[in-house]
């Protein structure tokens, strides 16, 4: 089946945990300041950038949505122009974000214009590693079951525990097996993503995920394989990891 897929990144946020001194520049304006965690420079390049250009490169993807705050929309777009011009060859909408994922995400729904059977991707703005092959994965998962994330198997042990007011206490060790760790992209056919979303601003609910929103409606949601490298970079740990994987690529 010929299905269109879109791909939506959320891209408002701030990133608190950022340290200011690995903050890149405001978009547009050459200047340092508290820009968002996204415009960090890695090797040169924001870290959207190099997220935006593997979508470009996925044959399948046909449509790109980037939410962002609305004071860095019209320096991120004249940044595409000159330094995105092989993610400019996809249709490129750049839309008011929200003040949290969810509400980010709902705004680009809110602009997108897809059939039932049509493939909704939802993509960490601060995952540039993740690869063609598991987009692919997770387009082909979504159109067969409806609802599909990347994850992988969880390596430590995991443990239940109870909040007190002398701190957390264990209640029970998860098993390994029945465990993974959520990544993106999370796919989605349009009406279900739809559906999911509609469900949640009627009950005034916020997810941690675009999946948790599915399990909360009854939908299965399926896994495929992500990657360890497909990492979200968060804080200068995680920027510094970034640099050596590309410097090992």
């Amino acid at each position: 089946m010929n299905r269109k897929v879109i791909v939506v990144i959320p891209a408002a946020g701030l990133g608190t945990r950022m340290s200011p001194v690995m903050r890149g520049e405001s978009p547009g304006t050459g200047k340092k300041s508290r820009a968002s965690k996204q415009f960090t420079d890695l090797a040169g390049t924001p870290i959207l950038v190099r997220t935006l250009r593997i979508f470009a490169g996925v044959p399948a993807v046909g449509e790109i949505y980037v939410s962002l705050r609305k004071d860095e929309i019209a320096g991120f777009r004249a940044r595409l122009e000159k330094e995105g011009k092989e993610i400019l060859k996809k249709k490129v909408e750049l839309v008011e974000g929200g003040e949290h994922r969810q509400q980010s995400v709902a705004n680009a729904l809110a602009v997108v214009s897809a059939a039932k059977d049509d493939i909704v991707l939802v993509h960490d703005a601060v995952r540039p590693f993740v690869t063609p092959e598991i987009i692919d994965e997770v387009i082909d998962a979504a159109g067969k079951h409806g609802a599909a994330i990347a994850g992988i198997p969880a390596i430590d042990t995991v443990k239940q525990v109870e909040r007190t007011a002398e701190g957390a206490l264990i209640s029970s060790t998860i098993p390994r097996e029945r465990v993974v760790m959520a990544q993106t992209p999370q796919g989605f056919r349009y009406e279900v993503i739809r559906k999911i979303f509609d469900e949640a601003a009627a009950d005034g609910f916020i997810g941690t995920d675009e999946a948790s929103l599915a399990e909360r409606s009854g939908y299965k949601v399926s896994v495929v394989m992500g990657s360890p490298r497909n990492i979200k970079i968060t804080t200068p740990a995680d920027l510094q990891l970034a640099e050596f994987y590309l410097k090992s690529a």
